[in-house]
């Protein structure tokens, strides 16, 4: 069995839960899906900073390139 969470919503909040609800989703469901979606949110934007930041490292780049061009030699076609 999950732990229970309690919280005290402010205004922006009860008002976010009730758009999120208006269609008689339960609010643990609300929530848990918006917590999933925050998790998901915030690992995208990690791993597209990681992204970022490996194609402005120029050794990594001619690093990459020369690998790219070792493979070619090895192609049977």
């Amino acid at each position: 069995m999950a732990d229970t969470i309690t919280f005290r919503p402010d205004e922006d909040t009860s008002k976010a839960l009730a758009v999120l609800t208006k269609d008689g989703t339960a609010v643990s469901a609300a929530v848990r899906a918006a917590l999933i979606d925050a998790a998901r949110r915030k690992a995208r934007s990690a791993i597209r900073a990681e992204a970022e930041m490996l194609a402005e490292d120029e050794a990594d780049r001619a690093e990459a390139m020369q690998v790219l061009r070792d493979m070619e030699t090895l192609r049977a076609w």
